[in-house]
Order: structure tokens, then sequence, then C-alpha cells
């Protein structure tokens, strides 16, 4: 797979988180997927998204910034969004944020294999 290839399948992912097309998330995620360390699997990451979503109506995954190179993406995502209640912890309660996440990403047979996220809290805890 060429980085061009890879950065094209990474927006396919994202493409499918925003409309929340689970049935489609075993194309791009690994049966085996670990986040931030941690082995969830597919089911465990599919239920971390599903969960976002809820408490998180209005999330949309725009990519500001994408690197690729075989087999790792980086990539920096911005968010605007009104979570219901609790936040990372803060007291958001339906109040617009935005915020950004830095995550990277390493695929393996054409998908993501590893997630290391880390999110701006600090954004947040500013606008609250």
């Amino acid at each position: 797979m060429t980085d061009e290839d890879l950065a094209k399948n990474y927006r396919g992912y994202i493409a499918c988180l925003n409309a929340q097309d689970w049935r489609s998330l075993d194309r791009f995620v690994h049966q085996e997927v670990h986040y931030n360390g941690d082995r969830v699997g597919l089911p465990g990451y599919r239920d971390m998204l599903e969960r976002d979503f809820r408490e998180i109506p209005d999330l949309y995954f725009d990519i500001q910034l994408l690197i690729a190179d075989t087999p790792f993406i980086a990539s920096r995502l911005q968010f605007n969004c009104t979570p219901k209640e609790t936040f990372l912890g803060l007291p958001v309660n339906g109040r617009k944020v935005s915020f950004s996440e830095n995550v990277f990403y390493e695929f393996l047979d054409g998908r993501i294999r590893h997630v290391w996220s880390v999110i701006d809290k600090a954004a947040i805890e500013a606008q609250l």
C-alpha cells in the first residue's frame, strides 16, 4: 500500500465514522485493534464510537492535517460539537465547544491496528 493509498483509506474511515456506518467499520479497523495501548478489539472500538455519538449527537470528524508514512497515519482532527453532559470529566452540559485531537494510527493489512489519541482538553476547559 502506498502512502497515497493509505491516506485515501483513512479518508474513507473518517467518512465511515461521520456517516455512522458501523456495518462498514470492519473494512477500516482490524479485529485486534488497540486504543492508547489497550487491546479493545473491533467490538470494543465500535462500542466506544457509538457511545461518543450518543453523548455528542452533532459529532463530526474534520481532518485538518493528514500525513501518511506507510504503515502510519498522523492526523489532526478538529471538532466543533455539543456534548450533552460531561465530556472528558468536564461539565459541558450542552454547550458548544471546539477542540482538536492529535491521533496516530498504525495499519496492518490495510486496516487500523493501533490508535494513539491525545485530545486538547485544555482548549475545552478554557471555553467553560
